[in-house]
């Protein structure tokens, strides 16, 4: 079991990028944080996923 932005998922998901795809999320202005971690965008593919962790994935947003 992971978690998701608070959500929890069965899935498991190899890797940050598996995630990304898995979930349809757009991988462009993101930003993704494995138990507290930024993960560089290069890293996606390698950094793997297990049981307990929790990922949040976060948008850039234009505002004023």
């Amino acid at each position: 079991m992971i978690k998701v932005n608070g959500e929890d998922h069965d899935a498991s998901f190899d890797s940050v990028q598996a995630l990304m795809t898995q979930l349809g999320i757009d991988p462009r202005g993101v930003a993704v944080a494995v138990n507290g971690e930024i993960v560089r965008r290069g890293a996606w593919g390698a950094t793997h996923l297990g049981d307990g962790d929790v990922i949040e994935v976060v948008s850039a947003a234009a505002g004023g």
